[in-house]
C-alpha cells in the first residue's frame, strides 16, 4: 500500500475540491476550465472568484463563492498593498474552506488567499499558473522583459548582469510573503516564489513555449486550459482570401491603438479581416475598410479555426487559443507579461513579434504580410494545434488534482 494515499478517501469516490482565482479573464477563465473539468468527473467543486463570473461558474456545475474584490496592484482609490489585501482576503476565505473541508485546494498564482487559508486548515494545496512559468534561469532575460533567451554563451554572460537585481526582487517578495505568513501564524518559507506550491504546480501553457529546463517533480506543463463565455456566431467577411482576426485585449490598451492600427494598416491587402472592439467602444469614429468587418464581440473558439492569422496583444489566453486553432500569431505586446508571451511565440517559431512602439498601421501591415509570406510559421502553428488536439490541458490538470487529493 502506498503510504501517501489518503485513507479517508475510497478509490474513485467523489472528491470535495476548492478552487480560487480572483480577477480578470486571464486568471479566472483557466480556473473555470479546470473546475468544469473536475465537475464533469463527478466531484463537488467550489470556485471562489469575482461576482462577474458567477453565472459561468454555476453553468459549469460548480458552486460559486464570492471572492473579496480588490485590485491585484494598489491604486490611488484602493491603496492596499498586495500583501495587505491578501491578509484581508484570507480572513474572508478561510471560513469557506473550513466549512467545505476539501480534499484539496487549487489557487491561481496571483490569488494567494485560498492557498494560505488551505494551509491554515491543513488542506493539500496546488497552484495553477495560467501562463508560462515566471521562474527564469540564471543568464536569461528577466521575466516580462520581452527579450528572448540568449542563443550564445556571450549573450548569457551579458544577461547575468541582471541576475543580482532579479534575486533582490525575489528576496524582497519572499520577505513580504513571510511577513504575511507570520501575521497568520504560519511558518516562513525559505525559497523564493514561495506562493507556488511544491506539492502540485500546474502550468497551463504549451510545452513548446517553455524554455528547456529541469522541472521539479511537482511541476507539470499541462497545456492551455481553454474556456470562454458563450457568444453568438459572427460571420466573417465573404470570400476565399485568408482570414485575419484582430483580437485586442479586454483589459489593456484603453485607447484601442492596436485596433485602429490594424483597421488602417490592413486596408487594401488581399485578405479578409474580422475585428472586434470587445465591448469597449472606440472613443472616436474609425473608417472600416471594404475587406473588414468590425463587430462588438466574437467567439474565439468558433472563429479562430478559420483564421490564418490572429493579431493580438499577446495576452496568454488569446495567444494560446490562436495556437490551439493552428493560427499564426502577430503579437503586439502592450504591458506586463505580454512582452514575455510575444517573445515565447517568436522563439517557438509560431508567430511574429511586433514591439509596441512599432504598433502603427505600417507596422501591423508589414507584420501580417510577413506572417502570410513565411510558410514555416503556419506549419509550426499547425504543429502546436496538433499537440493541443492530443493533449487536453483541463483534463490533464484535473487528473493531477485528483492525485493530489488522494495522496497518490
Amino acid at each position: 500500500m502506498n503510504p501517501r494515499l489518503n485513507p479517508d478517501i475510497r478509490p474513485e469516490a467523489p472528491l470535495r475540491l476548492f478552487l480560487g482565482a480572483f480577477g480578470d479573464p486571464g486568471h479566472a477563465f483557466p480556473m473555470i476550465a479546470l473546475g468544469s473539468a473536475l465537475a464533469r468527473r463527478g466531484h463537488e467543486v467550489q470556485l471562489e472568484t469575482w461576482s462577474r463570473w458567477r453565472e459561468h461558474v454555476e453553468a459549469g456545475g460548480m458552486t460559486f463563492v464570492a471572492a473579496p474584490e480588490y485590485p491585484v496592484f494598489p491604486t490611488q482609490e484602493r491603496p492596499l498593498t498586495p500583501y495587505e489585501a491578501v491578509l484581508h482576503a484570507t480572513a474572508a476565505t478561510r471560513p469557506h474552506v473550513a466549512a467545505m473541508r476539501p480534499h484539496a485546494l487549487v489557487h491561481d498564482i496571483l490569488t494567494l488567499a485560498p492557498a494560505l487559508a488551505g494551509e491554515l486548515e491543513g488542506v493539500p494545496v496546488g497552484t495553477l499558473i495560467p501562463h508560462v512559468h515566471p521562474h527564469t534561469q540564471p543568464g536569461s532575460p528577466p521575466y516580462s522583459f520581452g527579450a528572448q533567451r540568449p542563443r550564445t554563451a556571450l549573450g548569457a554572460r551579458l544577461w547575468r548582469v541582471f541576475d543580482p537585481l532579479v534575486a533582490l526582487g525575489l528576496e524582497r517578495g519572499r520577505q513580504e510573503l513571510n511577513a504575511t505568513r507570520r501575521q497568520l501564524g504560519l511558518p516562513p518559507v525559505t525559497r523564493v516564489h514561495g506562493g507556488i506550491s511544491e506539492q502540485l504546480c500546474l502550468v497551463g501553457t504549451f510545452p513548446q513555449l517553455e524554455y528547456p529546463r529541469a522541472w521539479p517533480s511537482g511541476t507539470h506543463i499541462v497545456g492551455p486550459l481553454l474556456w470562454e463565455p458563450p457568444a453568438a456566431d459572427v460571420a466573417a467577411p465573404p470570400g476565399g482570401a485568408p482570414l485575419v482576426l484582430v483580437a485586442p485585449s479586454t483589459a489593456q490598451d484603453r485607447e484601442q491603438r492596436l485596433l485602429r492600427a490594424a483597421l488602417a494598416g490592413l486596408d487594401g491587402l488581399p485578405i479578409r479581416v474580422l475585428a472586434t472592439w470587445n465591448r469597449r467602444p472606440l472613443t472616436a469614429p474609425v473608417r472600416v475598410p471594404a475587406n473588414t468587418r468590425l463587430v462588438e464581440w466574437v467567439s474565439y473558439a468558433r472563429t479562430m479555426p478559420s483564421a490564418a492569422i490572429v493579431v493580438c496583444h499577446a495576452g496568454h489566453g488569446t495567444m494560446v487559443r490562436a495556437l490551439a486553432a493552428g493560427a499564426t500569431v502577430v503579437a503586439c505586446p502592450a504591458v506586463g507579461d505580454m512582452g514575455e508571451n510575444a517573445a515565447r511565440v517568436a522563439w517557438a517559431g509560431a508567430g511574429v513579434r511586433l514591439p509596441w512602439r512599432f504598433t502603427t498601421p505600417r507596422g501591423v501591415r508589414l507584420a501580417v504580410q510577413r506572417a502570410l509570406d513565411e510558410p514555416t510559421l503556419a506549419r509550426r502553428a499547425g504543429e502546436l494545434a496538433a499537440w493541443a488536439a492530443a493533449h487536453d490541458g483541463a483534463s490533464r490538470a484535473a487528473a493531477l488534482v485528483e492525485s493530489l487529493a488522494r495522496g497518490s
